[in-house]
């Protein structure tokens, strides 16, 4: 079961240096004038992945209210004081931890919210790189298999704030995660078509590692988080190598960043740049990956057909 609790521990100090300069200046008579309330549960996530997953847990019993918008980059996020309102209304704010959130211990600092860590119990992949060497990759959901231990974790929580419904929130949860499950055979089925030497994977943030461990990929990024956005010249000249080296066809970058280094790797070595990835943020309504299940479908065909592009010239 996930630990709910009061306040976090620790923090991220590259981005929460970011968000202190807003929460400080955030007045008190804002909090003081918290939404009436209707007498129905309320659950703040950090972002529209975790947002959408309690949704599927939830169903109507509970509103569910993701602190950052779609599109939106998680890592250096900055809230605002609209997003403290929300935090000071909700019954439980649930977050990714392993660091993604790097403000938010600034964040529930200015709140009386209980909180919970959506990744606890997942097997982690250290990062590899950078000023994070080490650390855990933050980007856990992006494996099918520790989706459903977010899941779990979920429908613990909720089943905590609201024991009557425990049972219905444990159902939603085993039908969500077969969901899951089926979109995991088919991420497998489709990148086991990828040829063995192009079994690499290109990224501008290494968001993918569990994904590329789940589907036997090699991976190569130009950052390990999204912190550090501006690629370094030697970073650059690195994934050159590695995508000559290996004959990758195609190189992708996410769609909460700039592109433009990975635009210049794909015009030294001749690779193609794929369409945008989606990682921290689900798309609008209208857009191409509404649900975390859309984004995994999105995302696996996309990186399939890119390894594959040449076999199928």
């Amino acid at each position: 079961m996930p630990n709910i609790q009061g306040r976090p521990t620790s923090i991220r100090s590259a981005a929460a240096a970011a968000a202190t300069a807003v929460l400080a200046g955030t007045t008190a008579c804002t909090l003081s004038e918290p939404a009436a309330d209707d007498g129905g549960l309320t659950v703040v996530t950090t972002f529209t992945v975790l947002a959408d997953m309690v949704r599927n847990v939830a169903g109507d019993r509970v509103e569910v209210v993701s602190i950052t918008r779609p599109g939106s980059e998680i890592h250096a996020y900055e809230p605002t004081p609209d997003d403290l309102v929300r935090g000071a209304d909700a019954d439980l704010v649930l977050h990714n931890g392993l660091g993604l959130e790097g403000w938010f211990a600034q964040f529930t600092e200015r709140i009386d919210a209980p909180t919970t860590t959506a990744s606890e119990g997942v097997e982690t992949i250290p990062i590899t790189a950078g000023g994070y060497r080490g650390e855990p990759n933050p980007h856990a959901w992006m494996s099918p298999d520790n989706a459903r231990v977010y899941v779990d974790n979920i429908a613990d929580a909720l089943s905590g704030l609201d024991p009557a419904h425990a049972d219905a929130y444990a159902a939603d949860a085993e039908d969500y995660k077969r969901s899951i499950e089926r979109i995991g055979e088919d991420l497998a089925g489709d990148l086991s078509r990828v040829p063995e030497s192009q079994r690499a994977l290109v990224t501008c943030e290494g968001a993918f590692s569990y994904l590329a461990r789940d589907a036997g990929l090699s991976e190569r990024y130009l950052w390990a988080v999204n912190a550090d956005t501006q690629a370094t010249p030697r970073q650059v000249a690195s994934v050159v190598e590695f995508v000559r080296d290996n004959d990758v066809p195609t190189v992708f970058c996410e769609t909460t960043v700039n592109a433009g280094a990975q635009r210049q790797v794909a015009e030294e070595t001749g690779a193609e740049l794929g369409p945008a990835l989606y990682v921290d943020s689900l798309s609008k309504p209208d857009g191409p990956v509404p649900t975390y299940l859309d984004l995994l479908r999105y995302d696996t065909e996309a990186i399939a057909s890119g390894l594959t592009r040449e076999e199928d010239a």
